[in-house]
């Protein structure tokens, strides 16, 4: 009973201590204003292969060297500010990006408000009371547009952002191709279909993200994105109470843990609550995430099944992304340039929107 007492009082006021920290990790003497070919903290390049594996796809790190050089000072101004003022802006930006990328490419559909000829991805399951960050997004555009009218696009922004996010909260910078063009579709139904639920299973992660021209490096890397930010109750109750139909917990997770998320999320009601995705260090970008997957400690059964799922090579690379940050910073690195390079438009495709939320 007193480990219960003491599990609970500590997962609250993890909790507590997430929402109410204005002290995020930034890197000490990190340049904020870091040239476009610059590698920086511990990123890399990623590779050169395949729509949506690793190369560039058309895209160049120097796209806006002439056209809007300021663009990434201007971008990481807005995010320190958000970020200081409120630390889960950072997994917030993350998110979107993610969320963008993998419905019809990395084109800044998910931005899109509902309108006479646009079904807002906004709308869908995954992201339905869920998405944030677009205040963020509009005033970094705003921004920009008084800067380099009509240069750079949304779906550029959402790149950039996801990149400054990371390194405001303690991690890898890396090489950022550009030259992304914004869409003038949305799909609703492809939001729904292709983001991966929170209680997915091994297989059913592998085959999103393969459909996405991403492998089980790319999946166990971009899953430690959730070294910042929260979740939701409604998103890991079925793990506290009844994760195969039978009215039991997740056998999975860690005892303690999991009697400390029953006090913050319970079995009806609540589905609001929130609950770091890693609780160790909620609002810095480190590798305790797969610390604590291997502790039992993961919110997510999408988290923990990187461990338990008994496929492919996911239980060595987190006990290797556990034992190594520089390993862990370097692959996430190399696969956001990959899920960045999913599928974007290019050229004279699709347009430079004036305003994210609604096509010029």
């Amino acid at each position: 009973m007193a480990v219960f007492k003491v599990t609970c009082v500590a997962l609250v006021a993890v909790t507590l201590l997430y929402l109410v920290t204005l002290g995020v990790a930034h890197p000490v003497g990190f340049n904020f204003g870091w040239g476009w070919g610059s590698h920086g903290g511990n990123g890399g390049h990623g590779g050169h292969s395949g729509n949506g594996g690793g190369g560039y796809s058309g895209l160049s790190p120097e796209y806006y060297q002439f056209s809007c050089p300021q663009a990434n000072d201007i971008v990481m101004s807005v995010l320190h500010k958000a970020i200081a003022n409120n630390p889960r802006v950072a997994a917030s930006l993350l998110r979107l990006h993610f969320h963008d990328c993998f419905v019809q490419g990395c084109d800044a559909s998910v931005l899109l408000d509902d309108s006479a000829t646009i079904s807002s991805e906004k709308n869908s399951g995954p992201n339905k009371n869920s998405l944030r960050g677009f205040e963020v997004i509009d005033e970094i555009k705003a921004k920009l547009e008084e800067a380099c009218p009509q240069t750079v696009s949304c779906a550029d922004i959402l790149a950039l952002s996801a990149r400054g996010s990371t390194v405001l909260s303690g991690g890898p910078n890396w090489v950022l191709p550009l030259g992304r063009r914004d869409s003038t579709t949305a799909s609703l139904t492809g939001s729904n279909r292709n983001i991966p639920a929170p209680n997915s299973t091994l297989p059913t992660l592998l085959n999103f993200f393969q459909r996405q021209g991403l492998d089980e490096v790319d999946l166990v890397a971009l899953s430690g994105g959730h070294t910042i930010g929260i979740a939701r109750c409604v998103t890991f109750r079925q793990r506290l109470y009844n994760q195969n139909g039978n009215n039991q917990p997740d056998s999975t997770l860690e005892r303690s843990y999991l009697f400390g998320l029953k006090s913050v999320c319970p079995s009806s009601g609540g589905d609001n609550n929130i609950s770091p995705l890693d609780f160790a260090s909620p609002a810095r970008f480190d590798n305790s995430y797969f610390r604590l997957i291997l502790m039992g400690k993961g919110l997510l059964t999408s988290d923990q099944v990187l461990l338990t799922g008994n496929v492919g090579k996911t239980m060595d690379l987190v006990k290797s992304f556990s034992d190594d940050e520089g390993l862990f910073f370097q692959h996430f690195a190399k696969s956001m340039v990959k899920m960045g390079n999913i599928r974007p438009l290019i050229g004279f495709k699709g347009q430079i929107r004036k305003n994210c939320r609604r096509v010029n």
